[in-house]
């Protein structure tokens, strides 16, 4: 099984162009907090984990009390419940699992850094600290992003594909993380385009949703989006299973669940404009330039 894992990583982060871009940016925009791990683990610490770790680790994390299970669909309630008592109730209650206690310190500075990567055309990749999901900013960091590139007619589409010709794929996105977590924006580069060129381009949209708030159509259109992601996620099952298993973990009960669209649907122009100037700022970010490797064959 150590040898599976390995393989994985190898198929999704090593050999995959780019593939290892999010590992290349938590080990940069965290210090201190587990988060500057990638899920998946590094190489040495595979090769060094023993058969005792992992059952260490499945006592300590793989717990009920550490757990969370949802039952979604045409059900009736009483018998899943008896279901759920016969397969699940004889499992033991673990240990109390040791909460996150580290506590990210703010970044307080740019942290820039040159990738080489078996690739063929050059991108750069911009990581902002952002706050934990559920907290009031968050909504307002995550609408932001979708204004960026978010469909065809997103501002990092229109500038950089449509009218400038400098990128090839565009992207912004969150990472909704318990503590606070990253916006993430990455843009590929068109043939013949530099780092340094792309990397401007990226840095005045930013700059231009802190300087200027919006418009109104602009933000009605965003917010007409999210109502359409909203009712196509819970018409499916799965759909409202992942939302009442995130309402639960993460936001304090799945009465909660009830509230995240009318969040997103309260955050306001302004909001958006001061969230930019806060967070989207040199002084907060990680800055990566990819290029090729010259010295692969």
């Amino acid at each position: 099984q150590r040898e599976v894992v390995k393989e994985e990583r190898r198929q999704r982060y090593e050999n995959q162009p780019y593939g290892s871009i999010l590992i290349e940016v938590l080990k940069r925009a965290y210090t201190v907090h587990p988060y500057q791990w990638p899920t998946i683990g590094f190489m040495e610490d595979l090769n060094a984990a023993s058969e005792a770790d992992y059952r260490t680790f499945y006592k300590t994390y793989y717990v009920p009390n550490n757990a969370v299970l949802v039952v979604a669909g045409d059900i009736k309630q009483d018998a899943a419940k008896d279901l759920v008592k016969k397969y699940f109730a004889g499992i033991p209650k673990g240990n109390d699992v040791p909460p996150v206690k580290a506590e990210e310190p703010p970044m307080n500075g740019e942290v820039r850094d040159v990738v080489k990567d078996n690739i063929q055309l050059p991108a750069v990749v911009q990581a902002y600290r952002i706050p934990a999901i559920g907290t009031d900013d968050f909504y307002a960091v995550d609408m932001l992003n979708r204004i960026l590139s978010n469909g065809n007619s997103s501002r990092l589409q229109t500038k950089l594909k449509d009218e400038q010709e400098l990128a090839l794929v565009v992207g912004s996105f969150s990472l909704p993380f318990e503590h606070p977590g990253l916006a993430i924006a990455f843009a590929i580069a068109a043939a013949g385009i530099d780092p340094d060129t792309l990397e401007a381009s990226m840095n005045a949209e930013f700059a231009r949703v802190g300087k200027e708030p919006i418009s109104a159509p602009e933000l009605a259109k965003l917010k007409a989006q999210l109502e359409t992601e909203y009712v196509q996620a819970n018409s499916r099952i799965t759909g409202v299973a992942e939302n009442l298993a995130n309402a639960y973990t993460f936001m304090g009960g799945t009465k909660t669940v009830n509230g995240e669209l009318d969040r997103y649907l309260a955050v306001t122009a302004a909001d958006i404009q001061r969230v930019a100037k806060e967070y989207f700022v040199p002084q907060n970010r990680v800055v990566l330039h990819y290029v090729p490797n010259t010295t692969q064959n």
